[in-house]
């Protein structure tokens, strides 16, 4: 099993996970915890996690929380999403602040997925706060899998996205601004919210709420200019009043 898990072909090593899985031997626990700290492959380390859930929770946990010591920053994300699948809400209090701040993304995105799964209901409150201060990090992925975290977390995050969204932080303040639109209407895709949130935010309350109402103006009265030209004369000056300061 080692060896196969180890193989030079990707579909070797999916295969001898999928067996370990099906097998539920407990004597593969160390063997499929180590392979999961440097499986560059995100199927079979997928198909690693299963097996390890697949394994009983009382020797499977201890050894998991260990990993999420771990110095190898692979090893750290990987014990995280093994604790998804588990499914555990008594893990919860292993996900720490640190892991949620912390500086290699894919292990933060984890934690945070992680923790909004698992957090106790009156904790929800705590976790926003701790959440939102993330805001305007990274790349389209990190700030879609925060977005998602937050919104999971329900109406309760609803006052902290609003007041993250007054920061002089234009990235803070957009990203905020888009997942508050996530939260109301989950169909709205997330490259469409972060491009009206960025609008509104370049525009300012003040003219992002008249173009709104020039816009909807617009649909209601035949014969009027257009919703999209009349949101656009505000948004173009708007943008020029922006690129002037």
């Amino acid at each position: 099993m080692t060896n196969a898990l180890s193989a030079e072909d990707a579909s070797v090593r999916l295969q001898a996970a999928l067996a370990a899985g099906s097998s539920a031997d407990p004597a593969f626990l160390e063997t499929l915890v180590e392979r999961c700290a440097v499986e560059p492959d995100f199927f079979v380390r997928d198909m690693l996690s299963w097996a390890l859930a697949r394994l009983s929770p009382q020797i499977t946990l201890p050894r998991i929380r260990r990993e999420l010591d771990s110095e190898h920053n692979q090893a750290r994300s990987q014990a995280l999403h093994t604790l998804s699948k588990i499914g555990d809400k008594g893990t919860w209090a292993w996900i720490t602040r640190d892991m949620l701040r912390d500086p290699d993304d894919e292990v933060a995105r984890t934690a945070w997925r992680v923790a909004a799964a698992l957090v106790p209901e009156d904790e929800e409150k705590d976790l926003a706060d701790e959440l939102v201060l993330q805001l305007g990090r990274g790349d389209r992925g990190v700030q879609l899998s925060l977005s998602r975290a937050l919104v999971h977390l329900g109406a309760v995050i609803r006052p902290v996205l609003e007041k993250a969204a007054e920061s002089p932080d234009p990235a803070v303040a957009a990203h905020a601004r888009a997942t508050e639109l996530l939260r109301r209407n989950p169909e709205t895709g997330f490259d469409a919210a972060i491009e009206e949130a960025k609008r509104a935010v370049a525009l300012g309350p003040e003219r992002a709420a008249a173009a709104a109402a020039a816009a909807a103006a617009g649909a209601e009265a035949p014969g009027t200019a257009e919703p999209a030209q009349a949101a656009e004369a505000v948004g173009t000056a708007g943008d020029r009043e922006a690129a002037d300061c």
